[in-house]
């Protein structure tokens, strides 16, 4: 069975997505219980960045060549991402330091679940372009439940964003950056 997913690039793609979902919900539930928060937060966070485990870093999009080109680029991205939040008067409050690193946690591992392992694997099945449209609704599917409905056109905007420059630019590092910033300043 494990070599027939791995043999259809739509079907390995098809589960990976299900397990990120199923994972960031469970995520989420669990955050709900107050003592559960922070400890939620972090194993849910590594799940995510393991479902990278055996894709090679090239094809997450990861490496050091370019490094400062794509730290820069993950800055500007982290600008851009921050625009609704600075509009906005007062929006930014302070993260305890517990869940300041939490939310880095959480960052790292959505990117590499969802701009790294999902993208290629959606990429495997049917391009570039189904991997942009397909990270991006799925990853704004898994915030469902933690962000009201009118947020939910940010996520996704934000996921459309962050997918296009992975595919623009083959890279993974930008997002990474970009996402831990705009965690841990909303």
């Amino acid at each position: 069975m494990i070599s027939a997913v791995g043999s259809r690039p739509a079907v390995r793609a098809a589960l990976l997505g299900g397990l990120l979902l199923l994972i960031t919900y469970a995520r989420v539930l669990a955050s709900e219980i107050p003592a559960a928060a922070l400890p939620a937060l972090v194993i849910g966070g590594l799940a995510l960045a393991a479902s990278a485990w055996g894709w090679s870093p090239e094809r997450l999009g990861l490496g050091v060549s370019r490094l400062p080109m794509r730290v820069l680029g993950g800055l500007a991205l982290a600008v851009v991402l921050l625009i609704p939040t600075a509009a906005r008067v007062g929006a930014m409050a302070a993260l305890p330091l517990d869940f300041a690193l939490a939310a880095v946690v959480v960052s790292i591992g959505e990117e590499l679940a969802f701009r790294g392992a999902l993208f290629a694997a959606l990429e495997d099945a049917g391009g570039a372009t189904v991997a942009v449209i397909g990270t991006t609704a799925l990853w704004t599917a898994a915030h469902a439940l933690s962000h009201p409905p009118e947020f939910l056109f940010s996520v996704a905007a934000a996921g459309l964003l962050l997918g296009v420059w992975r595919m623009a630019c083959r890279d993974l590092v930008g997002p990474i950056i970009a996402h831990v910033i705009a965690d841990l300043a909303l």
